[in-house]
Formats: structure tokens, sequence, C-alpha cells
């Protein structure tokens, strides 16, 4: 393992996120976080928790188990889709860990798309490492790492460091 961001620059990289957040959204209460489960849920929490002390609004977050929509052999027949907030003509903003392929968040959007109609969908993501399948990009980057296929990046959110493994 390659220690590649530490505990320093993981709170850097959060914060820098959740500014980026801020100044695109000009209309905070119109946000409804999405945790992508289980890796993104952290993350969103965090963005949650700065935005919350940057700027006093409290953001909706929800998470989302995309094992229903997926495209490949870890598919599931049936994932409780549910959230407690009304995301009609709301901004949802989704949220992971690493985007790869770009397949779990087109899982994510169409389970989004069965609970309603958002006005738009963002992406913020904590580490973008390449390699995508899908024509899907990040809004929100908190770090581009380039990697090799071979390779994997973990996200480890309680010490609050990066890897390459």
């Amino acid at each position: 393992m390659h220690l590649i961001i530490d505990t320093e620059q993981f709170t850097r990289i959060i914060k820098r996120m959740t500014h980026q957040i801020i100044e695109y959204n000009l209309q905070l209460e119109q946000i409804v976080l999405v945790g992508i489960e289980k890796k993104g849920t952290p993350l969103a929490k965090e963005i949650q928790s700065y935005i919350k002390e940057f700027e006093g609004v409290e953001i909706p977050l929800e998470t989302i188990d995309i094992s229903a929509h997926r495209d490949d052999d870890k598919k599931k027949k049936d994932s409780n889709l549910h959230f407690y907030t009304d995301i009609t003509n709301k901004t949802i903003i989704l949220v992971d860990d690493v985007l790869y392929t770009g397949r779990s968040v087109r899982a994510a959007m169409d389970a989004i798309m069965e609970m309603g109609r958002p006005a738009k969908i963002e992406l913020a993501i904590f580490v973008d490492r390449g390699h995508r399948e899908l024509p899907i990009r990040a809004d929100f980057v908190g770090k581009n790492i380039p990697t090799s296929r071979t390779e994997r990046v973990v996200c480890d959110f309680t010490s609050k460091i990066v890897s390459l493994v």
C-alpha cells in the first residue's frame, strides 16, 4: 500500500470541495446530498457538516443502495429505494469516494430517477482515477489520481487517508 493522501490533505480536500459546492449552488436550500452506499455516505456526511459550519444551512442527506440497478454480476433483484426528502425540482448532489468506470454513478442516477424528477443531478467525487467506460464526469473532484487498471484506490474515512493498492 502506498499512501497518496494524508490526514491533513484529506481534510483540506473535503473543505475545498464543500466551498466549491457552496459557490456553485447559490440556493443551498434546494440541495439534497445523496451518498452512494457504502463509501459515498461518509464523504456526504462530511460535506453536510462543513456546509452547516460554513453557511449555517442544514442540507438533507440521503443514502442510496444501487445494488438493484447495477449492470454486472453484483446486481441484486430488490433494494429498498426510499428517500425521506422530496427530490422533485431539487438539485441532487450524488457523492461517492472514487470515480472509475462511471457505472456506479449511472446506476445511482437510474435509481434516483425512479424516485422522482430532480431539477438537476451533480456529482461530487473524492478521487477521480480515470478509465471511464461511460460518458460521465464529476462536477466536484477532490483529487485526480491517474492509475493503471490493476491498481485500486482505497479511501479510509475513519483514518482520513487515501492509499493506492
